[in-house]
């Protein structure tokens, strides 16, 4: 049953404080005392609340600008570059000019409620902004912004409900990651460090290791608009969690593809990324047979003398990324290419040992692939719960 509540502007249940920066070029205004957030502090925030600065401001640097220190329990909102990150500060600290923060008058507003409402409301938020070189929401325009104003215990009962399902999100991204780690590990304990290569493992270069009627090749140059009917195309975008994403695909004629036969997918090749984002890595399947590669896209077709799940590890491996990413050739952007993939050196493990940790990864990609589910279905439940926590339906 939806409950009916009233509406408040954002003045009138909150203090609503703008940030400030002091001169830049004066040191006695830095490395003080005082916490002093920007909008990259809040980018690079995992969870609710932030505790720390990247910067520092002293008295002097504080008085020198008219910021104002924000208490404890403030909400932190990011009102240009970009618009809509969101903070509760469990420490008082001062915000620079791309913040519209709020003290909630503690009669009427719970922070964590006005938390989660700016977070549910962010296209909201940013639709607002004003401005020719970057957008902005002014000071003017929050303040008469209108939220739903349930009683106080409402508002607790609302936010406690969205952090117990935010909480179990965090927990399944955080056992996610735990796989990734679990992997790295298997890898290490089979093969020890690739730097070193303690075990002696055979070294050799990776083109040594491809099919003899095939080479590692990029693809599609100028693959054109996109073609309804064509032949599907990988790029860099389309390679995620190890794998390709293949639910935005683009398409290219036919006679564009005909004339890239040579970067063709057979269905099992290993994919890296070569153009923009570096070293991302992941793995065709036969669902891909008949497909193309774009230019920003390395195509490694491996001979069956090597196992390609161990190969990709290796690729991932910190070792190989950073070969990668020294070897980088920058015009308009960082660049990779064939050449310095095809001479990457690769520490060679006996194929049957090779597969044993397939077989291993395999396991851990099972469990993966159960984690992601489950994942999925709480980001549903969340989506609904936020839908309906402001609108009286919780």
């Amino acid at each position: 049953m939806r409950a009916f509540w009233g509406k408040a502007r954002l003045d009138e249940c909150a203090e609503i404080v703008s940030g400030a920066t002091p001169s830049t070029s004066v040191e006695a205004h830095w490395d003080g005392e005082i916490c002093w957030a920007t909008p990259k502090d809040l980018s690079n925030l995992e969870g609710t609340y932030i505790s720390d600065t990247s910067r520092r401001l002293t008295r002097t640097g504080l008085e020198s600008c008219g910021a104002t220190i924000l208490p404890a329990g403030s909400v932190l909102f990011s009102s240009r570059a970009p618009i809509g990150h969101v903070a509760v500060n469990t420490v008082p600290m001062a915000t620079n000019q791309g913040f519209k923060s709020f003290i909630p008058h503690p009669d009427a507003l719970d922070a964590k409620f006005l938390y989660w409402w700016l977070r549910t409301k962010r296209s909201y938020l940013q639709n607002l902004g004003n401005g020719a070189t970057f957008k902005e929401v002014s000071k003017a325009t929050v303040s008469r912004i209108e939220i739903p104003l349930p009683s106080l215990k409402e508002q607790q009962r609302i936010a406690e409900i969205l952090d117990r399902a935010e909480a179990l999100r965090a927990k399944r991204r955080a056992a996610l990651a735990q796989l990734d780690t679990l992997i790295e590990s298997i890898f290490i304990d089979l093969f020890g460090d690739p730097v070193t290569n303690a075990k002696g493992f055979e070294r050799t270069r990776l083109d040594s290791l491809v099919r003899k009627d095939d080479t590692i090749n990029y693809g599609v140059v100028q693959p054109g608009t996109d073609c309804e009917g064509g032949v599907p195309l990988i790029r860099v975008a389309d390679l995620r969690d190890s794998k390709v994403s293949q639910g935005g695909l683009k398409r290219i004629s036919l006679a564009i593809e005909r004339a890239y036969k040579r970067s063709r997918l057979r269905g099992d090749e290993i994919l890296i990324s070569c153009v923009g984002s570096i070293g991302i890595v992941a793995l065709a399947d036969e669902s891909m047979k008949g497909f193309n590669i774009a230019r920003a896209v390395a195509r490694v077709p491996l001979a069956e003398t090597t196992d390609r799940i161990f190969m990709a590890s290796y690729l991932r491996s910190e070792f190989v990324q950073r070969y990668f990413h020294n070897e980088l050739r920058t015009v308009s952007q960082p660049t990779l290419n064939i050449k310095q993939i095809s001479e990457t050196v690769v520490v060679l493990p006996p194929l049957e040992l090779q597969r044993e940790f397939a077989l291993r990864v395999s396991a851990v990609e099972k469990l993966k692939t159960t984690q992601r589910a489950s994942l999925a279905e709480l980001d549903n439940l969340f989506a609904s719960l936020q839908h309906r926590a402001f609108r009286g339906e919780l």
